[in-house]
């Protein structure tokens, strides 16, 4: 069944205009007043909860779409753990798969950051598109594999900005940093803490080239632990997406 997001307040019971995204989907999908379809909108209920509407399509306009929201069902199918990443952001489309897989894994949040060997550098204007854009493919990803909490995909920043505007940790909290500097620990050995005090995470990687070695003493002095994968050096895209395979699967 086609399952759409729906940003707004949802009731059993309700008639309503799905927003511009999803109307436009249903429509291109060409389903018709009667046909059965999915709602989310990655709000948890009062007893932190999320879940999913049953919905049907009333009524097909030239450019609106109706329809009157049913059951809504508990639906759990979010990580165990509140896992975020911090990411230079790679080339090319390589952030768009990042973005989407990444939101499929069930990560928490996305923040991408322009570093010292970033080849994407983003301002103003093209760097508020650029968020908007991973945001949809987010919600997207949302949509295809059932996850029903969409991750946050933050503003454009620079490594440094994003150090310096981090909040202090108010609970059990972990920040990794991926790292080939020796001494470091396997995701493994650093993971055993947090899982059993169910921590946040926070998982810092570099773009293609890595980290420099200041932009990691920078992350160091801020209480990140550098953390290993193993032997082989990984693309960007592969190694956090590797970490959050290891943490949310």
């Amino acid at each position: 069944m086609p399952r759409f997001y729906c940003p707004a307040p949802l009731a059993s019971g309700a008639v309503l205009d799905l927003p511009e995204g999803p109307a436009r989907h249903v429509q291109v999908l060409r389903l018709q007043p009667g046909d059965a379809i999915t709602l989310f909108n990655g709000q948890a209920d009062a007893h932190g909860q999320f879940g999913e509407w049953a919905a049907q399509v009333t009524h097909m306009g030239r450019s609106s779409v109706q329809v009157q929201v049913g059951e809504w069902t508990a639906t759990q199918r979010e990580a165990r753990y509140s896992v975020h990443l911090a990411v230079g952001m790679p080339a090319n489309e390589r952030m768009d798969w990042l973005v989407e897989k990444a939101a499929e894994l069930g990560v928490a949040s996305i923040q991408p950051l322009m570093t010292e060997r970033s080849v994407l550098r983003l301002s103003g204007e093209r760097a508020s598109k650029k968020q908007s854009h991973w945001q949809s493919v987010a919600v997207a990803a949302c949509e295809q594999c059932g996850g029903n909490q969409v991750p946050v995909v933050h503003e454009v920043m620079s490594l440094a900005q994003w150090l310096k505007a981090r909040p202090a940790q108010t609970g059990p909290a972990l920040d990794l940093l991926l790292s080939l500097r020796a001494p470091t620990q396997g995701l493994r050995e650093r993971m055993i803490p947090a899982l059993s005090s169910g921590s946040s995470i926070c998982f810092l990687s570099g773009p293609e080239g890595g980290l420099s070695a200041a932009e990691e003493d920078a992350a160091l002095a801020a209480g990140f632990l550098p953390t290993t994968l193993g032997p082989r050096v990984l693309r960007a895209e592969t190694a956090a997406l590797a970490v959050l395979a290891t943490l949310l699967i």
